[in-house]
């Protein structure tokens, strides 16, 4: 009985609502504008927190990065053989100290870092020689593709041997496999020996991306990159530069320690560098960070596609207002004929809930399709999660149920003889 009864409540629901097409339609596009503006805002915001989380945890969430700066003052320039040096920076000693007297640093990589260009036959391209050591794959996350990375008796020996990023290898190598040949650095010959995997960019201090290094690294043995790059920078303008260690990523052994030996890592620099030439980046501080960043974009981002739905109910309340006028008689005859006011309540709840479940998975379908769109015409991540379409889909329904509740109970309560009276 109770399934025939919600059976033609359906059918004249679906009845009402046809006999106004079109103003149908235009209510239940508002719904479905809404439902897909919350579902593909968060899935825009998702996707640029899940880059950002992915460059961070890129650094490893147990490692500590020191990064040596170019300090703003020129106090310690010093002449040496008549020139004159700006040394800042990390420097060995400080390496040695924190991989030797803190005893939670598992492991440290030093990084030296001399911009120049890198040829074979005709041609060229501008590189970034890194000097590192071979656990630099392991410490950093990064895979390789090609070959083989440095080793032990690369370090040793101090082998011309390198390691290129693809970029690299795609400018001087587009058709030829790079393992085994040599490419020309100064009048240095370097053989290849392998190639990096492709990896997300990796970050700068400020939180953004390094674009104008990145995928142009030359991996090489940080004794080669001593023996025959030197430390020092020569300027065609301004002071000449000496950097012992650019950068120095440090392992420790758990999560649990990686504040306090940050902490430990600052004070230790402080004591030994008179001015601030080097900054300590925490990957799992920022990690943290994102992650609250990303709690707050997604309910900014939600709550400004809300006031769609928002919107949208407001029309539905309209619809529905005018249609308990438009039915009055209807309503009266009704009532007259034993209808109770539940039943006038819930055929008008039914009507509601219609308009704002179609439009709902309307909204959802094309709230699914538009993150796909933006992808791809503009190149933005993007992340469809089952929460934001279960979220968006409900709060359609909600809101339907809400915004028809007080045109349901004006029809509710009519008086039926006045209902009758009127034409």
């Amino acid at each position: 009985m109770k399934g025939l009864l919600i059976e033609r409540t359906l059918i004249l629901g679906l009845k009402s609502l046809w006999r106004h097409r079109l103003r149908s339609l235009l209510t239940v596009l508002g719904v479905v504008f809404g439902v897909c503006s919350v579902i593909a805002m968060l899935a825009v915001g998702e996707g640029a927190s899940y880059e950002a989380q992915e460059q961070i945890r890129q650094l490893g969430s147990t490692n500590i990065v020191i990064r040596a700066v170019n300090p703003q003052d020129r106090m310690t320039i010093i002449s040496k053989n008549g020139r004159r040096i700006l040394a800042y920076g990390i420097t060995y000693d400080d390496a040695e100290r924190i991989a030797t007297t803190i005893p939670s640093v598992e492991v440290t990589v030093p990084i030296r870092q001399i911009a120049t260009e890198a040829s074979v036959e005709s041609r060229r391209t501008n590189v970034m020689m890194a000097g590192t050591v071979p656990w630099f794959p392991r410490i950093t996350n990064r895979p390789i593709a090609q070959g083989r990375f440095l080793t032990r008796t690369d370090l040793l020996y101090a082998n011309n041997v390198c390691v290129l990023e693809r970029g690299v290898a795609a400018a001087l190598f587009p058709v030829e496999n790079p393992i085994g040949r040599n490419i020309r650095v100064g009048g240095d010959y370097y053989c290849v020996v392998g190639v990096m995997a492709p990896a997300s960019r990796r970050m700068q201090t400020s939180g953004k991306s390094n674009d104008e290094n990145a995928g142009s690294e030359v991996y090489i043995p940080f004794t080669t990159s001593r023996k025959w790059l030197g430390e020092a920078v020569f300027m065609a303008f301004g002071p000449n530069e000496r950097v012992e260690i650019h950068e120095l990523d440090v392992r420790v052994s758990s999560v649990d320690k990686v504040i306090e030996t940050a902490g430990i890592c600052k004070e230790m620099l402080a004591r030994s560098h008179r001015r601030l030439d080097y900054e300590v980046i925490v990957p799992l501080e920022l990690l943290r960070a994102a992650e609250r960043t990303k709690r707050i974009y997604n309910i900014v981002l939600g709550s400004v596609a809300a006031i769609s739905l928002l919107v949208g109910g407001i029309g539905i309340m309209n619809i529905m207002l005018s249609s308990v006028t438009e039915r009055t008689r209807e309503i009266g005859i009704r009532r007259a004929l034993g209808a109770k006011k539940r039943h006038i309540i819930v055929q008008f709840l039914t009507e509601a809930v219609l308009l704002s479940g179609v439009g709902g998975l309307f909204g959802v379908a094309l709230g699914i399709a538009a993150p796909f769109l933006v992808e791809y015409f503009a190149g933005m991540k993007t992340i469809v999660t089952l929460w934001s379409v279960l979220v968006a889909f409900s709060i359609s329904v909600a809101v339907g149920v809400i915004f028809g509740l007080y045109p349901a109970s004006r029809a509710a309560n009519m008086d039926p003889v006045e209902a009758l009276r009127h034409e």
